[in-house]
């Protein structure tokens, strides 16, 4: 017995460093997705003052913008496993990782010139998708400002990931809680008129995102050009020299993750619209309900993160158990938060809803229960989104990206929406039965992502032996 403990301590000690060392790379990560959150919350609280057509005409237009944004994150993060492969290798590290790091600014600028062509004409899009004139006018006002942030927050996405695959990314958190406090000062001041500047409104709070964007990008090149450890690999140096395979490689991986976050996305995103079918209560509670089960998922999505520099550097060691360790031990992280952020929402669910909006007012009593039934199924959902956030991370970190797309378009779309206008209008189930269809895509994706990474030998994705 004394033996078999003996043997069985170097493989505990090893588990147990991989979850030390998960959890210390997780949870900055974690604290800045959540702090991005925090950037368009107080976009969304300022302009609110200005009043509901104002409120609108920006979300309609945040809603484009960050439909093109989310597919360009996927695209340019794709620098963080190739950058994390090369430094498990530990071959030509820093010569490698600022090539890939500079085809990461140059996908930036390519993709970003066809996202501001269409920005530029918000309010034809939006006319086009059968918008009111006024709120597509304001929302063009708007996007004026907005657009030009596109591309510094894709260059701090490109930083983030380089900070990341160094295992340092408390200095992104840090600088995304800076620029929090500036987001704030800039539209005070923009929006309302304060500090002797002119009172822009929409417009002002467009430029303030676009300025705290560029800060985001500026506050984190001080830090990679101040700190000695980030300073020695010269990011950029030459950074208009092209390398063409590489950057077809990074697109070759990193379309595919667009791809796939563009397609939950325009999921949730298109739920919005069907909710509308079922009057302003079903909207406002699934509103509320979204915006929580959006704050738990920041969690597990920070922890697939760290999974893909993880996984990275061991796959590119060549070490197969540590791997294994790498995408395990994030699984087990996300799930078991996630599996207590369910019993939170089955239990405490007027708690949390009462963030939103007052719980004792009788106008306000049809919105909580509504918002309280579709809390419940986005407890059934919590294990599974943390799955299937984890598992594409896990993934990643093997650079397989292409069959995970595949799967997510098949999930979301090919089940989870199909499933939504089942129980929604057909079965008569309403704004529960959209959120029904949302649980099951979902779920589907998860057991995809997760079939996948058990077979990652069997289909090659790591060496057999």
């Amino acid at each position: 017995m004394l033996l078999v403990a003996r043997q069985n301590a170097p493989a505990r000690d090893a588990w147990l460093g991989e979850f030390r060392a998960t959890l210390a790379l997780a949870w900055p990560m974690v604290l800045t997705n959540l702090a991005q959150i925090a950037l368009t919350t107080t976009d969304v609280i300022v302009v609110g003052r200005l009043g509901a057509s104002a409120l609108a005409a920006a979300t309609l237009g945040v809603n484009l913008y960050f439909g093109l944004l989310i597919f360009a994150i996927g695209l340019v993060s794709a620098t963080s496993p190739m950058m994390a492969e090369v430094i498990g290798r530990n071959h030509r590290v820093v010569r490698e990782v600022r090539r890939t790091f500079r085809q990461g600014l140059w996908s930036a600028v390519i993709v970003s010139v066809p996202a501001w062509a269409l920005l530029w004409h918000t309010e034809a899009v939006l006319l086009a998708l059968g918008q009111e004139p006024q709120l597509a006018a304001d929302a063009h006002l708007f996007m004026r400002e907005l657009q030009w942030g596109f591309l510094p927050a894709l260059g701090f996405i490109a930083l983030r990931s380089f900070v990341a695959a160094l295992e340092r990314p408390v200095w992104a958190m840090l600088v995304t809680g800076i620029a929090i406090l500036f987001n704030i000062a800039a539209n005070w001041a923009l929006v309302f008129g304060h500090l002797g500047l002119p009172a822009l409104g929409l417009r002002g709070s467009g430029l303030a995102t676009t300025l705290s964007n560029t800060f985001l990008f500026l506050g984190l090149v001080v830090v990679v050009l101040a700190d000695r450890q980030f300073r020695r690999f010269r990011l950029f140096g030459r950074w208009w020299r092209p390398d063409w395979p590489r950057l077809a490689t990074l697109w070759r991986l990193g379309v595919p993750i667009g791809a796939t976050m563009a397609l939950e996305v325009t999921l949730f995103n298109a739920a919005v619209f069907l909710m509308g079918q079922f009057g302003a209560v079903a909207i406002a509670a699934h509103s509320i309900a979204i915006q929580i089960a959006a704050a738990s998922f920041m969690v597990p999505l920070g922890i697939g993160q760290a999974a893909t520099v993880r996984v990275g550097i061991a796959h590119g060691a060549g070490l197969r158990d540590d791997v294994t360790r790498a995408g395990w031990a994030a699984f087990v992280m996300a799930v078991s938060f996630m599996a207590a952020m369910s019993v939170v929402l089955l239990t405490v669910p007027k708690l949390l809803i009462g963030a939103f909006i007052d719980v004792g007012i009788p106008d306000n009593v049809p919105v909580a229960e509504t918002a309280a039934l579709f809390l419940v199924w986005a407890a059934i959902f919590q294990i599974a989104d943390g799955a299937q956030a984890v598992g594409a991370g896990m993934l990643r970190g093997l650079q397989d990206t292409r069959v995970p797309m595949l799967y997510a378009a098949f999930g979301y779309w090919g089940v989870g929406m199909p499933l939504s206008l089942l129980f929604a209008f057909p079965l008569g189930y309403g704004g529960v039965g959209i959120w029904v269809g949302l649980a099951s895509g979902l779920a589907v994706v998860a057991v995809l992502m997760i079939r996948r990474w058990l077979r990652r030998q069997t289909l090659g994705l790591v060496p057999a032996v």
